[in-house]
């Protein structure tokens, strides 16, 4: 598994619904990027201008939102994961 450094973030991403809510199937053209995924590794944090480790605000296990355009995608084995930094991720999903 990748070990991120300083504010990177793996996030292993959710796949975009395949089916509609009203049942039709959609191509994968007309599927919406995913913009969710579940932590799968988080690195120790930033370091602050006076030298203070700045403390990650998410942890391995939970579930995010994340920018459309942000971070780095990457596909180990079969499973696709983004690597992002933490001002990528725009909320924790309860």
């Amino acid at each position: 598994m990748l070990k991120p450094l300083s504010d990177r973030i793996v996030v292993e991403v959710t796949e975009a619904e395949e089916v509609s809510p009203g049942g039709i199937v959609l191509p994968d053209t007309a599927q919406e990027k995913p913009k969710q995924g579940k932590v799968v590794a988080v690195g120790p944090g930033r370091i602050s201008d006076d030298g203070a480790l700045l403390p990650m605000d998410v942890k391995k296990g939970d579930v995010v939102l994340f920018t459309e355009y942000g971070g780095t995608e990457i596909t180990l084995g079969k499973k696709k994961y983004t690597v992002l930094r933490q001002p990528d991720i725009l909320a924790i999903v309860p």
